[in-house]
């Protein structure tokens, strides 16, 4: 056999892997490919890297044995229990020092459990978030990798040149140790689902309350496009506005109503559950789209349920100028509240996340990058400490000149009956988050009643808990085993 010459090796074979090795190969690195099924391999080796130098293998141990040392090898096959099958079929290959690096949408406590593991073993493990599609892997992606830091100078040089540039820098940089480097993948994909939604909320605003057609929708988006809400998700949209069927007539409006979901979005709601975030808009987004998918039921609920008709008859323009900045307050408050989170698990885990570097490694190459995030990476590099992007001087600026459209649009929302579920509870929690005192000492007297919980006092320092007896007919000992 050859002297081992590869820089890298990639294990999976499907649109998103073939793309990353010809991005890889473009940049100079010799690549070994290995697929399951070796026909991929010979298909993929006749077409897209046909007079390349990415090298074929068939099996896993031909695959190692083309790796320079130390051996690094980039996994990219579908999250859970084959990734382990991969990792256990590598393991007794590889040897202390060597590079494993789980590209695919994991969860970021497998992630943590597979570090943990081949930590003991000696070998490097790398669970990197990778962004933006089939386009994003071919011309290059948001790349976020985390796990054993050890590994990082090894694979920096190659990740950092296939990542998206912006400003010519990469879009790619080292998160933190575990399973940090999913989680933040995960954050940025509930971050999506937020994002989405609210502009599907936009987007039947103004269909269902004003009537405007895919082309005037295609020219609103077209707008939009040019100045704050400049994105990949506002610039597809009204693309997607803009493609007719067969038939000449918009294809979207033959498109069901009923979305799917991977995951991604539930496991980052439920991450805010368990570290007690108020992380309510990606929530919303979870669930607008389990209703969604009721379809049926809700075809059946139509004819029985009632509302008002959803006919705005006012100032269009306003009514679109309106929506527009609802949509905008709306995307400050949810990257807030997914900064929040990052904040807190960073916390929580011992990450040390550098919050401006994860803006920047989202500004280009995956879907929800924006100009937005330009002006987030300001903010934290203006503050690395800051508590909240809703107290930036910039983010406050903004929401004080789009609060006034903000309400009108969600009042008009309610008047006509249009759900707006991402929208209004991001207006919910802005109202809550700005309030010096909420309701929330009625929900602490209700709880001592009924279950002896105790409370603070206003007039008492901090940590001091009180339990009355509310009745005359109970103890004044307070609960230590029922909670609610």
């Amino acid at each position: 056999m050859s002297e081992p010459n590869s820089d890298i090796a990639l294990i999976g074979l499907a649109v998103m892997g073939q793309n990353l090795v010809m991005n890889m190969n473009d940049h100079g690195f010799t690549v070994s490919v290995y697929n399951r099924t070796g026909s991929v391999t010979d298909e993929f080796m006749a077409g897209p890297a046909k007079g390349s130098k990415v090298v074929p293998t068939k099996t896993v141990k031909e695959l190692v044995a083309t790796l320079k040392s130390p051996r690094r090898v980039f996994i990219l096959v579908k999250a859970g229990a084959a990734v382990d099958a991969v990792i256990n079929e590598l393991t007794p290959l590889l040897d202390k020092g060597d590079i494993i690096i789980d590209g695919g949408n994991s969860h970021f406590p497998d992630s943590q459990r597979r570090f943990d593991q081949l930590k003991e073993k000696g070998i490097r493990f790398v669970g990197s978030g990778v962004s933006g599609g089939e386009e994003g892997a071919r011309r290059g992606p948001s790349i976020m990798p985390g796990g054993d830091p050890e590994a990082w100078p090894h694979i920096k040089q190659i990740l950092q040149s296939v990542s998206a540039k912006v400003d010519g820098e990469p879009c790619c940089d080292w998160v933190g140790e575990g399973g940090a480097g999913h989680y933040v993948k995960m954050v940025h994909n509930g971050i999506e689902y937020g994002d989405m939604q609210m502009i599907a909320e936009a987007y039947d605003l103004m269909k269902t309350g004003l009537g405007l057609s895919a082309a005037e929708l295609k020219a609103v988006f077209e707008d939009w496009n040019k100045g704050a809400l400049d994105s990949y998700l506002i610039e597809i949209t009204a693309e997607i506005f803009g493609l007719k069927d067969e038939d000449g007539s918009p294809l979207v409006d033959k498109i069901l109503d009923a979305a799917g979901q991977k995951g991604t979005g539930k496991w980052t709601s439920n991450s805010a559950l368990d570290l007690g975030m108020p992380v309510t808009l990606i929530g919303e987004a979870v669930f607008a789209r389990a209703l969604s998918s009721l379809k049926t039921e809700r075809e059946r609920a139509s004819k029985a349920l009632t509302g008002p008709k959803p006919a705005f008859s006012g100032d269009k323009k306003a009514f679109i100028d309106d929506v527009m900045l609802a949509l905008y307050a709306s995307k400050i408050v949810s990257y807030a509240q997914g900064y929040m989170l990052l904040r807190e698990a960073s916390k929580e885990y011992g990450w040390k996340l550098n919050f401006g570097s994860i803006a920047l490694m989202w500004r280009g190459g995956c879907i929800i990058r924006s100009r937005f995030l330009g002006d987030i990476k300001k903010a934290f590099d203006k503050n690395p400490e800051l508590e909240n992007l809703l107290v930036d001087d910039f983010f406050r600026k903004v929401i004080d000149e789009s609060q006034t459209g903000w309400r009108k649009t969600m009042a008009n929302a309610a008047l006509l009956g249009i759900p707006t579920p991402c929208m209004s509870s991001a207006l919910a929690f802005y109202d809550g988050y700005r309030r010096d005192r909420l309701p929330a000492n009625l929900l602490q007297a209700q709880r001592d009643y009924f279950g002896a919980h105790t409370y603070e006092r206003t007039d008492k320092k901090r940590g001091e808990f009180f339990h009355t007896n509310w009745t005359g007919r109970g103890g004044s000992v307070s609960s230590r085993s029922y909670n609610a």
